[in-house]
């Protein structure tokens, strides 16, 4: 199994959240949008979208239409080799309109008894899910690192804690991309 290292940075974002992945290029993209979820720490509670080459990658909707190529029947290999892309756009939420980067990166075998995908590298956390985007996510900021600012208590009871943009919750990322590869670990041949 070849394995392909993924940088991914939230774009407009300060404090930076960034994320290294190591995936199978073999991945479905839509199992890769399920990783993307899980590393950053998002719900996946709205429509996704990959874009490269001037090609999108999402799930079909027949409420939304489009002309997304179906995410669930193409793999990262072949984004890659159709498209010759070494960037990737990942948007989540079409409302808040969350703009990833993913670099691709060096392409290398799996390590024996390692499973993939893996959450190598966390900076930053994720801004919460339904704030507004990035103007609602730079007041949310404003809001909460004030206690006298007139939405911070209201902000910190919706958000139901204190929020540090920098302190990512690492553990818990790192179990939920677990959990993925154990979910989809390779079944093996007695």
């Amino acid at each position: 199994m070849s394995i392909v290292e993924i940088k991914v940075t939230l774009e407009h974002i300060e404090p930076p959240v960034t994320r290294t992945l190591q995936v199978p290029v073999t991945i479905r993209l839509d199992r890769l949008h399920l990783t993307l979820q899980a590393a950053m720490g998002w719900t996946n509670s709205h429509l996704y979208m990959f874009e490269a080459g001037g090609a999108t990658w999402g799930l079909p909707d027949p409420d939304f239409g489009g002309e997304d190529l179906p995410a669930n029947k193409t793999t990262l290999a072949q984004l890659i080799e159709d498209t010759g892309a070494r960037t990737i756009r990942y948007i989540y939420d079409f409302g808040d309109s969350w703009e990833h980067s993913l670099s691709v990166g060096k392409v290398t075998d799996a390590v024996p008894g390692d499973l993939y995908p893996r959450l190598t590298d966390i900076s930053g956390r994720c801004p919460p899910e339904d704030v507004g985007g990035i103007p609602g996510y730079e007041e949310f900021l404003e809001a909460m690192a004030d206690p006298e600012h007139p939405e911070h208590a209201d902000l910190q009871e919706w958000y139901g804690a204190t929020f540090d943009p920098i302190v990512p919750p690492a553990d818990e990322l790192r179990l939920e991309v677990l959990k993925l590869a154990k979910r989809w670990k390779p079944k093996t041949s007695r």
